[in-house]
């Protein structure tokens, strides 16, 4: 039970259904499109059609989607929606013309967007109502506007710089050069219109038409190698999910080319030792233990993880393997930070997650992101769309597991998550962020299932993130900084707080759902 004394939200309960999105809107249209019959993939895609909208620094139809899917009786499944390189892309014609890295708006940070293919995917196999009607709503709302929430402004200012790289974007979202403020009036047409055709054609809509052309014309003026059978070629794709018990629970993540197995990790290697426990009671230590594990674990992604054909390790060897686990233990329990080279950039990213459950016990954990706020900025004129910048995951090291070629994934930091026993979800969650993804959720889990938080205050708690630097919040204590800055850690103090976190828990004792939603964006919890 939280503090009523001190500000807060609570959770929220029903009975029915339970949705939990960063935007009270999205919330709204997911929670009626179940109220409707809809499905909880109804109400994620409605809900995450809206967020393309009213979210569009954090989401969009050309970006990526993952998703976890669990049905009681059925085996849960994850889908993984993410797009891959153009069949002509390598890193020879990069670093031929000089390049270490892949800038975020660069032609060849734009992989094949894989969300509407996704959403069309779940859709066939687990939607009730017709696609038209659960876009219908998002597109009305970008159609006739939508106000600026408050958190939406401030990713809108601080990206200004980058949206005023490309003049489509700049005239968007900087009207008169000026950032949209929290209050004023806001509205996508040309999105509206694209949502539409995909609501009455499905992906064909997107990837075998004048939408497709335009995006191949507007990628190719910039310099891409994208032709059109790149996008017709783009297909979602079941895959079993990574699976790992943890405090009487089975964790379930998504395969790579995510980082799930990366959340895996930091807690095989932590619940293990008997030096986390001891530094329980003490929380300097811990944050100090916490941070220097992500590291390591970090560390290890940058150095392994990639799409599974091109990893020289299983998936599973980032949380079972020995060597792996005593690797972050050691630099757990160091006395301060062992040097690290990460290949990765501490930048700024985010995205959207969102959690459902529905009537009919079918439960959803649902992301879908740009990668950088706003993507690469590139936004195309006649429908509206901005891409993402997620090829901007690939190396250019010769011989990485993640080096860029044709037709390949990047790593992606996106990750829906789930707790559950056997085929049964009890807990469909995410925990935004880019880089923190992984790391979030172990904390998160920790704070649930080890500290015995409750679901919103396990979000609500402050949070730090140890990278290449740490970052820190402002709830941090000023004790846990000194004592990591005394531990030779280098500490950011950040101005935007870090990611953000949705989730419903299924208490099946009670037959309740309880819904918990993130203050660090607008959004709520909705359940009836």
């Amino acid at each position: 039970m939280r503090d009523f004394h001190r500000p807060g939200r609570s959770a929220v309960f029903g009975t029915e259904a339970m949705i939990a999105t960063s935007h009270p809107t999205a919330s709204f249209v997911g929670l009626e499109l179940m109220r409707r019959g809809g499905s909880a993939v109804d109400a994620a895609i409605g809900a995450c059609a809206v967020l393309c909208a009213v979210e569009p620094g954090q989401t969009g139809i050309g970006g990526d989607c993952f998703a976890i899917l669990a049905r009681r009786g059925q085996p849960i499944r994850t889908l993984n929606g993410s797009g891959r390189a153009p069949a002509a892309a390598s890193r020879e014609a990069l670093t031929d013309r000089g390049f270490s890295a892949i800038a975020d708006d660069s032609p060849f940070a734009v992989t094949v967007p894989g969300a509407v293919d996704a959403w069309c995917r779940l859709h066939g196999d687990y939607g009730k109502l017709p696609l038209q009607e659960v876009l219908e709503p998002a597109a009305r709302i970008a159609e006739q506007g939508y106000v600026i929430a408050p958190r939406v402004a401030l990713d809108i200012k601080a990206q200004s710089a980058r949206l005023a790289r490309h003049p489509e974007a700049a005239a968007l979202f900087l009207p008169g050069g000026n950032a949209l403020t929290a209050g004023d009036r806001h509205a996508q047409p040309l999105l509206a219109g694209t949502l539409r055709k995909i609501g009455r054609l499905g992906r064909s809509a997107f990837y075998d038409g004048e939408v497709a052309d335009e995006i191949v014309a507007l990628l190719r003026r910039h310099g891409g190698p994208h032709v059109i059978d790149d996008f017709e070629a783009q297909r979602s794709e079941y895959v079993a999910p990574l699976r790992m018990p943890y405090r009487g629970y089975e964790l379930l993540e998504c395969a790579p080319n995510g980082q799930g197995a990366i959340a895996m990790l930091i807690l095989a290697a932590l619940d293990g030792m008997s030096e986390w426990q001891q530094a329980r009671h003490s929380d300097g230590r811990r944050a100090q233990m916490f941070v220097q594990a992500s590291r390591a674990a970090y560390y290890l992604r940058d150095r392994f993880l990639a799409e599974p054909s091109a990893m020289k390790l299983p998936p599973e060897s980032f949380f079972r393997a020995p060597d792996m686990i005593d690797f972050v233990r050691e630099h757990a329990i160091a006395c301060g930070p062992l040097q690290l080279d990460f290949r990765s950039p501490q930048s700024e990213t985010d995205t959207i997650c969102l959690s459902a459950v529905d009537r009919d016990g079918l439960s959803v954990s649902f992301i879908n992101s740009l990668f950088t706020p706003f993507g690469a900025t590139l936004l195309t004129p006649r429908s509206g769309i901005m891409l993402h910048c997620r090829g901007s995951s690939f190396t250019l090291e010769a011989g990485h597991p993640n080096v860029l070629a044709g037709g390949k994934r990047p790593m992606h930091t996106i990750i829906p998550g789930m707790l559950a026993t056997g085929h049964d979800a009890i807990m469909p969650f995410g925990v935004m962020g880019g880089q923190y993804q992984a790391a979030g959720h172990a904390n998160l889990l920790i704070q649930i299932l080890e500290m015995g938080m409750d679901v919103q205050s396990a979000i609500d708690a402050p949070r730090l993130f140890g990278y290449d630097k740490v970052q820190v919040e402002r709830g941090i204590s000023e004790e846990i900084i000194e004592n990591l800055e005394r531990a030779s850690h280098p500490i950011e103090r950040v101005h935007i707080p870090i990611g953000g976190a949705q989730l419903v828990w299924i208490d099946r004792d009670k037959g309740i759902l309880i819904g918990a939603s993130d203050p660090r964006k607008d959004g709520c919890a909705l359940g009836y």
